[in-house]
């Protein structure tokens, strides 16, 4: 049956998908072997063990930009994963290309994000390393920190997805450069959506030449960057976007980062989030013993500011908030 199965994958790949798509059967394959599934690819697989790994689960409580909303409709680290994989996916049954690889990169590639987002990661870049990034973390997560530090044990195109899907170094798979545009195309929209709702902007303050361009509303203008990646890729060997359409887009991030992403009400509690996740930090450097058992494991094998930033970078912003408060703040102060 196992034979039948796969045969029956690589004949369908074969079939339906594009020259440029990855077939399944071209893996490079896992670090670890292990006997093939009978009734999933190996990518389906490594989808799977993403969505059943803790690191998935955390992603429901790590901040998108608004640092621990009390609204229940502003994007979280997850439901900002969900959106990037339905795009992606779009994209990459557009183009024929291999949906299931793209799938497992897009619901893994945020893996190794720490708490309260890009503060967080500008803290464990100052404080242990300044190569620090969430896809190299991602990366670790999957192979080292999941499933009690056997990791995941993804195949090598996948855990390339993940550190590739942003940065200078390009993935080596079109799916992973679809999850590049994705993820991009994902942030810029919600991202003006949560600050709409939360009174930051207003419709009328996106530039009009942008909104003519991409168009007035959030579906509008997914539409027409998902659409303009398909007509410029479609029977190339290479992912992109139209030019007009690519600087439109362009425009319209450095449009969020100025409005946004530096200056905005959303950011005034990042100063606090930094401090205390710095705090956190120095803490748990100078009393390694009261980590979990498994990150102080780390330390005889790597390092202390190792095993201090894999468990700072798993926790959720929550996690992080409370125990700052079980640390720091006695008891008697605080308000019933």
């Amino acid at each position: 049956m196992m034979l039948d199965v796969q045969a029956f994958f690589a004949e369908r790949e074969e079939r339906e998908l594009s020259e440029f798509a990855f077939r399944t059967a071209h893996t490079r394959g896992r670090e670890k072997p292990c006997t093939p599934c009978t009734i999933r690819t190996e990518f389906q697989r490594d989808r799977d063990r993403i969505i059943h790994s803790q690191a998935f689960r955390r992603l429901m409580y790590k901040t998108q930009v608004f640092l621990a909303p009390a609204g229940d409709h502003y994007r979280t680290r997850l439901t900002h994963t969900l959106e990037v994989t339905q795009i992606a996916r779009t994209v990459a049954r557009a183009l024929r290309l291999n949906e299931d690889l793209t799938e497992a990169i897009a619901l893994g590639h945020d893996l190794g994000h720490t708490p309260f987002g890009h503060a967080g990661e500008a803290v464990m870049r100052k404080l242990f390393s300044p190569d620090f990034s969430h896809n190299t973390q991602g990366v670790r997560v999957v192979e080292k920190l999941e499933n009690d530090g056997e990791g995941l044990n993804l195949t090598f195109e996948v855990r390339n997805g993940i550190a590739c899907h942003t940065g200078k170094e390009m993935p080596v798979t079109l799916e992973g450069a679809v999850i590049r545009f994705a993820d991009r195309i994902a942030y810029i929209n919600h991202d003006i959506d949560d600050a709409l709702r939360a009174g930051i902007l207003c419709q009328d303050e996106i530039p009009a030449d942008l909104r003519a361009v991409l168009g007035e509303k959030h579906g509008e203008r997914i539409n027409t960057m998902v659409s303009s990646i398909v007509r410029a890729s479609e029977g190339s060997p290479r992912i992109e976007m139209e030019p007009d359409i690519q600087q439109a887009t362009d425009a319209l991030r450095e449009f969020l980062f100025a409005r946004v992403y530096r200056d905005s009400i959303a950011k005034v509690e990042e100063v606090k989030a930094k401090d205390m996740l710095a705090q956190l930090f120095t803490y748990f450097v100078e009393h390694p013993e009261k980590m979990p058992a498994d990150y102080r494991e780390t330390i005889s094998r790597e390092s202390v500011g190792r095993a201090v930033c894999d468990y700072l970078s798993g926790m959720t912003d929550r996690y992080a908030i409370e125990l700052y408060r079980d640390i720091f703040i006695p008891e008697r102060w605080r308000v019933k």
